[in-house]
């Protein structure tokens, strides 16, 4: 007996013009996820080698370009899969996965974010105090919340949408996040309040956090102009990423919360933005923005030159 009679496919819609432009889009992700995971690998292993970037901020960057790379192979290896395929299906199981996998590491960006913007607003505005309070205990715990929190908020949600019911075998978008809940017979009420705890919970706190602490990083610059440059050269990458991740993340959740009936190729290029530009963009801006990373990254590529 073949087992796989019992196992539900869920089928993927929301390629565009795939059959005609199937080897281009492969040859064009195949190209960025290379990128991706070089750029962010060479970032991540430059902060580990040397010792002058073993510094709290370093050290959560590394862990946010770490979450980049995870993300990316979430997403595209079976994107790249599903173009050299006749048909782009998923097993249920696969796609709650992905699901979890997805928003674990969307999620935890916003935790890392939140702390980066308290060790900048302690580096910048108590700086006698950063060494006690930001010592080694101190960012592991940081580290483990940011990983195992969302991973738990995240579950929990995963767990109640495994329980029910789907009748719809079809999504309208190329990979398994929030659209997922469109499958099931019946819109949980439970599911929907959870999802708003998550939504309050995992990213308006980080965010209103963020703004608060940048809000007064930027009053002591403003008072005290040796510490301007400075705030500008850390602060502001972390800004650019910050905004960069938040509208990407604010249409994911629109798109299921509103249930936006958006066209098929604005659903398509909105997708493809989400998981091209925050895993390769984060690299992009710390590479070059980030003092002392830029003057790694240079003797690196002149000693390959």
């Amino acid at each position: 007996m073949d087992y796989r009679i019992n196992v539900t496919y869920i089928t993927f819609g929301g390629h565009v013009e795939l059959q005609k432009y199937r080897y281009l889009y492969f040859v064009v992700r195949f190209t960025v996820y290379i990128l991706i995971i070089s750029s962010n690998v060479t970032i991540v292993g430059i902060i580990l080698i040397h010792q002058n970037l073993h510094e709290p901020m370093y050290i959560f960057i590394a862990a946010l370009l770490t979450n980049s790379v995870l993300f990316s192979t979430v997403i595209y290896p079976k994107l790249l899969i599903d173009f050299l395929s006749e048909k782009q299906i998923i097993s249920y199981p696969a796609c709650l996965c992905q699901w979890f996998l997805y928003y674990w590491l969307a999620v935890s960006d916003f935790f890392l974010l939140s702390i980066m913007a308290y060790d900048r607003y302690v580096s910048i505005c108590n700086p006698l105090k950063y060494t006690t309070i930001m010592q080694k205990t101190t960012i592991n715990i940081f580290l483990f919340f940011a990983w195992i929190l969302p991973a738990c908020l995240v579950s929990v949600a995963i767990l109640l949408s495994a329980k029910r019911k789907i009748c719809t075998f079809h999504l309208k978008g190329i990979l398994c996040n929030s659209t997922v809940q469109k499958l099931h017979c019946v819109r949980s009420r439970i599911q929907n309040i959870y999802g708003l705890v998550v939504l309050v919970t995992a990213i308006l706190f980080p965010v209103l956090f963020i703004l608060f602490t940048y809000s007064r990083i930027l009053v002591v610059s403003y008072r005290c102009r040796g510490v301007r440059r400075r705030a500008a050269q850390t602060c502001l990458p972390h800004l650019l990423v910050l905004i960069n991740f938040s509208c990407l993340t604010a249409y994911d959740v629109l798109l299921s919360r509103l249930e936006l009936d958006s066209p098929k190729i604005v659903r398509f290029i909105m997708t493809l933005q989400a998981v091209i530009y925050q895993p390769l963009f984060n690299p992009i801006i710390y590479g070059l923005k980030m003092r002392r990373i830029h003057n790694h990254l240079k003797k690196l590529f002149c000693r390959m030159v």
